[in-house]
């Protein structure tokens, strides 16, 4: 896929945003972000697994406090979720945040809003406008309604009025340093509000499926709602909601960026399925070699390979995956260590898992 939206593009921190810049992953912290050690200790840990930009929760003046350790000392442009008080965005941004995210909900104070965008603009901040389906004004949408729409259009088109109508005010004051979310708990909603407001503004997307709810279910709905956006050319950044360690929120929106061919997998890990003619434990092998790769990767290696294959017979193994570097296949009880199609050896699982790893150090640098 070679289209992509052309958009506005900004500047976060020493992240490019928008303007033909690759698509970027961002998560949230999970901490107490009074607690600025505990903070910056899983912002390090998530800028180790691939995660580019974080966002704080800034509930209160405490929370604000903390901010300047944790955006001087943090590897990771932060932003800050602000909710209510816009006096906690002016802290945030007095502390040197990249930038920050208001809902259109919850910060109506137009008065407010102006001295929010003014100082953003003088610091060089970029504002995100947030607006979820949790937060929309009922009558807006009773409004839609009475109009004609289904009650997922009207979702849909209230979202994109609920952020153009906050972005025409901060446009106002002087402030176009924008990014905009349109998110809801249903893919299809969200979905159709990203497309429509996509197609009638040249604003930069953080794009994502909200409350998508734990891995099992959230990972699924974050893939289909996030990847069909992606494979449109819509999105700029992204961030997988999940109700689990942040880390998995990262680790999903690397994947779902390399199966929509937007980040070089480095190495690509495929395998196939289980069947009755899987002489081998495929599945705790491919977990293994999986594993494996995670574990360098996270160490600061660059593996020197472009495909890594788990095959569980010789049905699929050298043949079907023979455009593989290297690969593991299932053969009578035993594995067999191939290098583009060819045999390199034959072993027990074990040693064949030893004898794959070797091969796999030997291409680090």
């Amino acid at each position: 896929m070679n289209f992509r939206r052309q958009t506005r593009p900004l500047q976060l921190g020493n992240v490019a945003i928008g303007g033909g810049a690759p698509v970027s992953i961002q998560s949230m912290t999970n901490t107490d972000t009074r607690d600025a050690a505990a903070t910056l200790r899983q912002i390090r840990e998530l800028a180790k697994l691939g995660c580019q930009i974080i966002r704080v929760a800034v509930p209160d003046t405490a929370a604000a406090a903390a901010l300047p350790e944790i955006v001087e000392q943090s590897p990771l442009p932060v932003i800050a979720d602000i909710h209510f008080d816009y006096r906690l965005a002016l802290a945030a941004l007095r502390a040197g945040v990249g930038g920050i995210r208001i809902n259109p909900g919850n910060l109506k104070s137009e008065s407010q809003l102006r001295q929010v965008a003014e100082l953003a603009l003088e610091r060089g901040a970029v504002i995100r406008v947030g607006s979820n389906s949790g937060s929309l004004r009922p009558e807006l949408v009773r409004e839609l309604r009475a109009g004609g729409m289904t009650p997922e259009e009207a979702q849909a088109e209230a979202l994109c009025l609920s952020v153009e109508r906050q972005c025409a005010l901060l446009e106002r004051y002087g402030f176009r340093n924008l990014k905009v979310s349109l998110k809801a708990s249903s893919v299809p909603v969200t979905v159709a509000a990203y497309r429509r407001y996509a197609s009638r503004s040249e604003y930069p997307l953080h794009i994502g499926v909200t409350e998508a709810g734990t891995p099992a279910r959230g990972v699924v709905k974050s893939a289909v709602g996030i990847g069909t956006l992606l494979l449109e050319g819509i999105g700029e950044t992204i961030r997988v909601s999940l109700t689990a360690d942040p880390a998995e929120e990262v680790v999903t929106a690397l994947r779902i960026l390399e199966s929509c061919g937007l980040r070089q997998a480095a190495p690509e890990l495929v395998s196939c399925p289980t069947c009755g003619r899987t002489e081998v434990n495929l599945i705790g092998l491919a977990n293994r070699v999986e594993a494996l790769l995670n574990e360098l990767k996270a160490e600061g290696h660059t593996i020197g390979l472009r495909k890594v294959a788990v095959m569980g017979c010789a049905v699929n193994g050298p043949g079907e995956a023979r455009d593989a570097d290297l690969g593991l296949a299932g053969a009578k009880g035993k594995v067999v260590l191939f290098r583009f199609g060819e045999i390199l050896g034959a072993y027990d699982e074990e040693p064949g898992f030893a004898a794959l790893r070797d091969e796999i150090l030997k291409s680090c640098r």
